[in-house]
């Protein structure tokens, strides 16, 4: 018989307690199909009662939608940790930031890139949205530039097409092992100095990209 005193139970604040819910569900949403995952799965996980994920997140696709949200948006901390310096420096350090992310929430990024255990409707197709062009956002800000400023819109633009991209590569690595980490660092760093240093000038000013 165990000795041991019974652990003591903390009490969260609800905002602790909010983020030990989303963790646990995206763990949960990360490890099996959204269909395979009930509420009543997430408070068990999280060790609260299962009205309490109602009161913080709404209905179980309004929490897997929020967890898609997040995964695939940029945060402005990913912004403020580069370092000054030319762009080769700040691009390798961005995106060294970015494979860490996705490596550490692996199953959950991948889930949230191809959400279809929800089906595809204009709620989801906007989170996606939403979620790149933020994401967009913070490219462009990281290179002193804002999707107010002329031509924004089309940059903004520009940096979600290379998501797809990012996205792609991201599958290639974790998915089908065509790629390690170091050449998807390598395609991925050198394609954002080059949108960047190259296609972005031509884009703010196309009268200076030769017409064939």
């Amino acid at each position: 018989m165990s000795t041991e005193p019974a652990p003591k139970w903390r009490r969260l604040e609800p905002d602790e307690r909010k983020e030990q819910i989303y963790t646990c569900a995206a763990q949960l949403f990360g490890e099996r199909p959204y269909s395979e995952v009930s509420t009543s799965d997430i408070a068990a996980a999280a060790g609260v009662a299962r009205g309490l994920i109602n009161h913080y997140f709404g209905t179980k696709r309004e929490l897997y939608l929020e967890i898609v949200r997040r995964a695939l948006t940029v945060p402005r901390l990913a912004v403020e940790i580069l370092p000054d310096g030319p762009l080769e420096l700040r691009a390798d350090v961005a995106i060294d930031w970015f494979l860490d992310m996705v490596r550490s929430q692996e199953k959950t990024w991948l889930a949230a890139i191809a959400p279809e255990g929800i089906g595809r409707d204009p709620e989801v197709d906007r989170i996606l949205e939403e979620a790149d062009r933020e994401s967009a956002d913070r490219v462009l800000e990281a290179v002193g530039l804002s999707r107010d400023s002329e031509h924004g819109e089309e940059l903004n633009a520009a940096v979600r097409a290379f998501a797809g991209m990012v996205k792609a590569a991201g599958r290639e690595w974790l998915v089908r092992g065509s790629l390690n980490r170091a050449q998807v660092h390598t395609l991925l760093s050198k394609s954002l100095v080059t949108l960047v240093g190259e296609v972005f000038p031509l884009i703010q000013n196309p009268g200076d990209a030769s017409v064939e």
